[in-house]
């Protein structure tokens, strides 16, 4: 196993996405379409995290990972969320010391590489389901 997985949560909890469906009363567009939102949105929330990150925008980084968590969150996507919730904690931490812009890059560079590839991962699993 290398790094970049979490063994403790899984990629993608069915479970939520069963909900989902069944609260938009298994109409497949409007769940589908949800779920492809995220797929498609992906790339720029995982872009605005790595900007504001690498460019000491603290404010900006936390509404980044904020945005991914959540939405990770309402599909299902546990192991991105797990990440995203991990990089919030930093965040936090970064903005109460000495140096909050400056320990950003640090982030970058441990986080960035965990969030895309986790969220590749939940992309294939994601298509696989809606078919």
């Amino acid at each position: 196993m290398n790094q970049e997985e979490s063994p403790n949560l899984p990629v993608l909890d069915d479970s939520v996405l069963a909900l989902l469906r069944a609260e938009t009363d298994y109409d497949d567009g409007i769940w589908k379409v949800f779920v492809r939102d995220f797929i498609e949105q992906m790339p720029a929330r995982i872009e605005k995290i790595r900007s504001t990150l690498t460019s000491g925008d603290g404010k900006g980084a936390m509404a980044a990972v904020l945005s991914l968590r959540t939405s990770a969150q309402m599909v299902g996507a546990m192991q991105l969320a797990g990440i995203a919730l991990d990089l919030e904690e930093d965040l936090r931490r970064a903005a109460s010391g000495s140096d909050p812009a400056g320990m950003l890059p640090g982030l970058a560079a441990k986080y960035l590489r965990r969030i895309t590839y986790a969220g590749q991962r939940t992309t294939d699993q994601l298509e696989l389901f809606i078919g």
